[in-house]
C-alpha cells in the first residue's frame, strides 16, 4: 500500500491537479484535473484532464487519460505504488479503472453527488467484493475544487450552455 501522504503533500497535489483543470476550463471542457504521483519517487508519472467534447469521447475523463500515461509511463499496467489525485469525486466508470489498475490510494477534492462511485452514490473502490480496494482521503481543497467546476457551470449557463 501507499503510504499516506501528509496534509500539505496531499495539498501540493492536489493543486497541481487543479492546474489539470484549468486546462480542461480553457477549451471548455468540464475542468476536472488529475495527477498520478509515483510514491517512491515522488515523481507524477500520469497527468490528465477532461477532453470528452474536443476527443469526441465519452471516456476522456482525467483519470482515464491520467491511469493511461501512467501506466505507459511506469510500463506496467497495475499502478501499485502509485497515489491518484483528482479534483472531483471519481464516477463509476473512473472508480471502476482506478480499482482494475489496483492503485493504492485517491486523494479527491470535492464529492460528486450526481456520479460520485466513492463516497456519495456509491463505495465502488472499497466494495470487499471487488479484488482490490483503495485507501481514499476526501475533501483536499475540496472548496477551490467546488468553486472551480460552480464557475465554470456559471459561465457555461450565462453563455446559454449545458
Amino acid at each position: 500500500m501507499a503510504m499516506t501522504p501528509t496534509a500539505e503533500i496531499a495539498e501540493n497535489w492536489m493543486r497541481q491537479a487543479i492546474e489539470e483543470a484549468q486546462k480542461a476550463a480553457a477549451l471548455d471542457e468540464v475542468p476536472i484535473g488529475c495527477i498520478i504521483v509515483h510514491q517512491p519517487t515522488g515523481r507524477i508519472v500520469g497527468r490528465g484532464y477532461n477532453r470528452r467534447q474536443i476527443d469526441h469521447d465519452p471516456t476522456a475523463h482525467a483519470e482515464i487519460l491520467a491511469l493511461r500515461q501512467a501506466g505507459l509511463t511506469l510500463d506496467h499496467w497495475r499502478l501499485l505504488d502509485c497515489v491518484l489525485a483528482v479534483t472531483l469525486e471519481p464516477c463509476p466508470m473512473c472508480a471502476g479503472a482506478i480499482v482494475n489498475a489496483r492503485v493504492p490510494r485517491l486523494i479527491y477534492g470535492c464529492d460528486d453527488p450526481k456520479a460520485g462511485a466513492v463516497r456519495t452514490l456509491y463505495r465502488m473502490v472499497e466494495d470487499a467484493r471487488l479484488n482490490h480496494r483503495v485507501e481514499v482521503t476526501s475533501g483536499i481543497l475540496g472548496v477551490q475544487c467546488a468553486e472551480l467546476l460552480r464557475n465554470f457551470f456559471k459561465h457555461q449557463r450565462s453563455l446559454g450552455k449545458k
